[in-house]
């Protein structure tokens, strides 16, 4: 043991050798945000705590994968429809099919791609967590939608 541990009281706190590296809180983004990241669990606040962290389990990459897969689905199913003589219902989806096949998939997934990126960033608030199964859902539904009208 070093001198300095021994002459303070039990239960003191050793003085701290440089800055607090903790003064400020985790950024959304940081180095750590897709290397791994420093930790996998949170030192304060609990598992449920809304805060940015720099960790992101394979669950969630599961999951996002799963909503662009669903995403790009959709777009071919619904290219196919169209081609059959089906409507786009969607206003929006039908602005972006006014730039063309590729254009409609590419604008579709960069939107879509950059909503779930944000959602996951969030991933620890609750309404970005209602937000990432809500889309997950809504895409599966719609996409088993998709599939129903092969059978009419």
């Amino acid at each position: 043991m070093s001198p300095d541990i021994e002459s303070q009281p039990t239960g003191a706190v050793p003085p701290q050798r440089g800055p607090d590296r903790r003064s400020r809180s985790t950024p959304r983004i940081s180095r750590y945000t897709f290397s791994g990241g420093r930790r996998g669990t949170f030192r304060r606040g609990g598992e449920g705590a809304e805060a940015y962290v720099d960790v992101y389990p394979t669950r969630l990459l599961w999951l996002l994968m799963w909503i662009a897969v669903m995403n790009l689905l959709d777009s071919f199913f619904t290219l196919v429809h169209l081609q059959a003589g089906g409507i786009e219902l969607n206003p929006f989806a039908a602005i972006l099919l006014e730039t063309g096949r590729v254009g409609f998939v590419v604008w579709k997934a960069v939107l879509i791609g950059g909503a779930i990126l944000v959602l996951c960033i969030h991933k620890n608030f609750v309404i970005a967590k209602t937000g990432l199964f809500f889309a997950a859902a809504a895409y599966t539904l719609l996409v088993l939608y998709h599939l129903s009208l092969f059978r009419v």
